[in-house]
């Protein structure tokens, strides 16, 4: 069972380029913003995972089950609807922050935002920084790319 990979993979394509073809261009704009929040907080360069997450790091991960793989450490994602913000050990522990964001919704590790001028950007960058630390910790062989 651990042979199964990920349908999510790194990808050749750059998440400059990937940005920069956002149609919408609140969205587009709040992408590039978005790169150099991420590369600011993780001081990580990004790399696109599958065909529309741009990632920072990457770790492996194994399950009981078997099954292992390797997936980014946190990332965005600028889609038509709205930005996906990942912050991968989750939001369960994070209320104190969210509290203080502003407009958002939440998935399991996946933070939904219209746009960036609904949320404070100093919080957003504290709850980046929150889940990136933790995840350094939780996978210690992680790696920058």
């Amino acid at each position: 069972m651990g042979t199964s990979e990920n349908k999510t993979q790194p990808t050749d394509v750059t998440p400059e380029s990937f940005v920069a073809a956002v149609e919408h261009p609140v969205r587009r704009a709040d992408g590039e913003t978005l790169l150099e929040v991420f590369a600011e907080v993780t001081g990580l360069k990004p790399r696109m995972w599958g065909p529309s997450i741009i990632g920072y790091g990457r770790y492996h991960y194994e399950y009981e089950s078997g099954r292992e793989g390797e997936f980014l450490m946190t990332g965005f994602s600028p889609r038509k609807a709205k930005i996906v913000v990942y912050v991968m050990p989750g939001y369960t522990d994070r209320s104190a922050i969210l509290d203080r964001l502003g407009k958002h919704k939440l998935g399991k590790s996946c933070l939904y935002i219209n746009k960036l001028a609904d949320v404070d950007m100093d919080v957003l960058k504290e709850l980046i920084a929150a889940g990136f630390e933790e995840m350094k910790t939780l996978y210690p062989n992680w790696k920058a790319s």
